[in-house]
Parts: C-alpha cells; structure tokens; sequence
C-alpha cells in the first residue's frame, strides 16, 4: 500500500514539475524587446503540429513576431531545457555514484578537457561546421571524453575503480589540462576573449542546428541513465553490500560515468562551461523528492532545465541590450550554494 502512494507522489511531483516547465517555456520566450504574449508562443508551437496547426488560427500574430518566436527565442529556450536537463541528470547521477555531494559533471575533468579542446579549436580558427556542429564544438566534445579517459585510467587500480582514486584523479587531471589551456591563452592572447567567454557559457546565436543533432543522442543517453537508478540505490548502501545482492559494481561505474560524461560533453560542446547547475540542483531536488534515484534523477532534470531557461533569461535582459554570459549567473547562484553545503559538511563533523 505504501509502494503505491508514493508511486502516485512521485507521479503528481513530476507531473507539477513538467507543468511549470512547460509555463516557464512560454513566460521566458515573451520576455524581450518586442512585446509578444504566452499564448502567442503556444500558438506558434501548435502550428507546426500536423493536424493541430490546420484548425489553430494564428492571424493574429504578425510574421515578424513569428519569426521572434520560431526562430530567435524558442531554439535559445529550448537549448537551455536540454543542457540543463543534461548537467542536472548527470551531477544526480555523479553525486550518487561517488557518494559525495559535491560532485558535479566537472569533478572529473570534464569542464577542463572541453575547454582545451574549445582553445586548440579556436587558435587554430577550425570554424567549420560538420552535421550542426562547430570545429569549436567537436573539439570540446572530444577534449572532454579524452579528458575523463585519462582519469578513468589514472584512476583504476587493477581491474576496480576505487572512488577516492577516481576523484584525486579527476582534480589532478583537471588542474593539469587547465594549466595547459591558461598557457595557450599567454602564448595567443589575440585569441584570449574568445576563449574566455566560451568558457563561461552561453546560449546565444545557437539556432536550431545544435538542437536537432544533440537533444536525441542526449535524450537517449538520459533514458539509459535511467535504468540505472536502482542500482544506485542499491550501491549506496556500501560496495560490498551492492555486490551481495547481485550488482555488478565495477560494470555500473563505468555505464554511469560514460553516460553522464557522454551527457554532459553533448552540452558543454555546444554551450560552453556552466558550472554549478549539475552541483546545485539535484541537491534542492533530493530536498523536495528524498534520496530514490528512481525518482530524483528525473526529477532533477526537469528542475535544471526550468533553472537554466531562468539563468538564461536573467542573462539575456538584466543589462540588455548587451548579454551576460550565463555561466555567470549560475556561479552568482552556485557560489553561495556551495558555500552553504561546506558549511553544514563542517557542522556535520
């Protein structure tokens, strides 16, 4: 009886949960110079709808308000739902394999790995576009796969990747290929601004392109994500425990690093470095939804996608007409976040 009230809980939460992104979706995509209703960019969606968009008059909206839709805010909105839903999923999923709570997506050098390559890319002016990609993108993509490579395979011990080792070496690796691309900034410093903004994330000018080559790879990397949840409900209860009920732990460690790291490279490639939205997110989620990953990992990407289409807008209006990177918003958020979990981690000792 128990099981099917919280089975009917965690469907009401996810159900609110998808309606306030739904509403965030249509209030963010009105905010902006030119004034344009929600029910004007429902509208504008439900046309492009087989059948629906034959009956659903749209006379009233003008084609340059269309076009502010379709092709100007809606893509932006959207990208901001898949990258955070993406770094949101992956740091729930991260935090509940490494057993810490300060893991995010970047813990094990991918943020870093992504930034070099995003430098070599840009010094080397590989500005061509392959399958709605950039040179830029493809480059980050593969800097940070590389990157949690070499962690991965710092970190093993034998054929068994213990957590702590896996962890120092993804601060270690991390350090390193950011002492590299901090090189590469000194040595062309024409290229510096560039660098650094990419590195501080933003949405802006993205398209549709890089939505309709990431969001299916990254959809069907979180559903596979997904099906791992039990298993690690099951390994925070200890290791050893985890292995005496028929989990094969080594083989999940890597199903769920190459998922996440997969899943967060996928963004990161397009959007550039966001921190904190894979730190802070599944941490507010676990305090609403409790510590079942069945739950929290979806959860949480709903949540980080509603938190960056917010970060997003702050972003792009707060000093309008000029843009604020919105990896700066999310530090402004993150910071003082982090600063409140080291906090109660020094009480809790």
């Amino acid at each position: 009886m128990k099981g099917k009230i919280r089975i009917k809980s965690y469907g009401f939460t996810m159900l609110v949960l998808f309606v306030l992104l739904i509403l965030m979706i249509g209030i963010t995509s009105t905010i902006g110079s030119a004034s344009i209703s929600p029910i004007d960019v429902y509208k504008v969606v439900l046309s492009k709808v087989p059948l629906i968009g034959d009956v659903l008059g749209t006379d009233t909206i003008t084609p340059a308000q269309h076009s502010i839709i379709w092709s100007v805010r809606l893509p932006r909105v959207l990208l901001g739902v898949i990258v955070g839903a993406g770094l949101s999923i992956s740091g729930a999923s991260f935090q509940g394999l490494l057993k810490n709570p300060m893991a995010d997506p970047y813990i094990l050098g991918i943020s870093s790995g992504a930034a070099l390559g995003a430098a070599i890319a840009i010094i080397l002016k590989l500005e061509t576009a392959f399958i709605g990609f950039s040179g830029i993108s493809i480059m980050a993509f593969v800097g940070a796969l590389i990157a949690v490579t070499l962690v991965y395979n710092i970190g093993r011990i034998r054929s068994q990747v213990p957590v702590t080792t896996l962890l120092l070496a993804g601060v270690a690796v991390g350090q390193f290929l950011t002492a590299i691309t901090s090189l590469l900034m000194v040595m062309y410093n024409r290229d510096m601004t560039k660098i650094i903004y990419w590195t501080l994330g933003s949405l802006a000018g993205k398209g549709w392109n890089p939505i309709t080559t990431m969001s299916i790879p990254i959809i069907a990397a979180m559903v596979i994500l997904l099906f791992f949840s039990r298993d690690i409900n099951i390994m925070l209860t200890g290791e050893e425990s985890a292995k005496s009920l028929g989990v094969n732990v080594e083989r999940i460690k890597v199903y769920i690093l190459l998922l996440g790291t997969f899943i967060t490279s996928m963004a990161v490639s397009v959007s550039g470095i966001i921190g904190f939205v894979g730190l802070i997110i599944p941490h507010i989620v676990r305090l609403i939804v409790g510590p079942d990953h069945r739950i929290l990992l979806p959860a949480s990407a709903i949540v980080g996608s509603i938190f960056m289409v917010f970060t997003d807008t702050i972003a792009r209006t707060v000093i309008s007409p000029m843009e604020i990177p919105v990896g700066i918003i999310t530090a402004i958020f993150g910071g003082p976040f982090f600063i409140y979990l080291l906090r109660s981690k020094k009480k809790a000792l």
